[in-house]
């Protein structure tokens, strides 16, 4: 079955989307940033269905431990070296391509609405470098922070700008001193 996948991140100018295991701009919180993601990975389009996020297992570590699982939803973590799924995981894939197989069972066919990829970087990379049809959902800090972590620049050749998207709010917002916009791109070559 050819699903899409929905890959959501926020980045700085520079693509960086993390500093030390944390977000590039922690201690300060962009709350309605945050609100943001969890209502579209949270949300499912299809009554009676939930929402799957894909994480790698840093992605699942980085999240404090009493917010864990993401509540809503099926918490799938991805990792090679993990041997049994992390305390709070639903699910355990050694990669994408098995986590991708395990959401086509039939136990999990039934259950799955959207397919969203919270993280980290890697996962980011094979996703949006992978073909089928794919949307990033990105917030553009406007700020540049130190970070060590980055995604690949948007292959425009791949990628349109959407102009507007259902759910997405438009224009310049602001928290904290911190300005940032939401981005829809979605693939074209499916």
């Amino acid at each position: 079955m050819s699903r899409i996948l929905n890959c959501i991140v926020a980045v700085c100018p520079d693509m960086g989307i993390g500093k030390n295991g944390n977000l590039p701009w922690h201690p300060i919180r962009l709350s309605n940033e945050f609100k943001h993601f969890q209502k579209m990975t949270m949300t499912p389009l299809v009554e009676g269905k939930k929402n799957v996020v894909l994480m790698g297992r840093k992605t699942w570590f980085s999240i404090p431990a009493a917010n864990r699982p993401l509540k809503n939803r099926i918490n799938i973590v991805l990792s090679r070296e993990l041997k049994t799924t992390p305390e709070g995981a639903h699910y355990l894939a050694s990669d994408f391509s098995s986590a991708l197989h395990l959401l086509d069972s039939s136990e999990l066919e039934k259950q799955v609405d959207q397919v969203w990829i919270i993280g980290g970087s890697a996962l980011y990379k094979e996703v949006m470098e992978s073909s089928g049809p794919r949307r990033l959902f990105v917030t553009r800090v406007l700020k540049q922070f130190d970070c060590d972590t980055f995604i690949p620049d948007i292959n425009m050749d791949k990628y349109k700008l959407l102009p507007e998207f259902p759910g997405v709010p438009t224009g310049l917002q602001e928290e904290n001193g911190v300005q940032y916009v939401f981005e829809v791109y979605e693939s074209t070559d499916h």
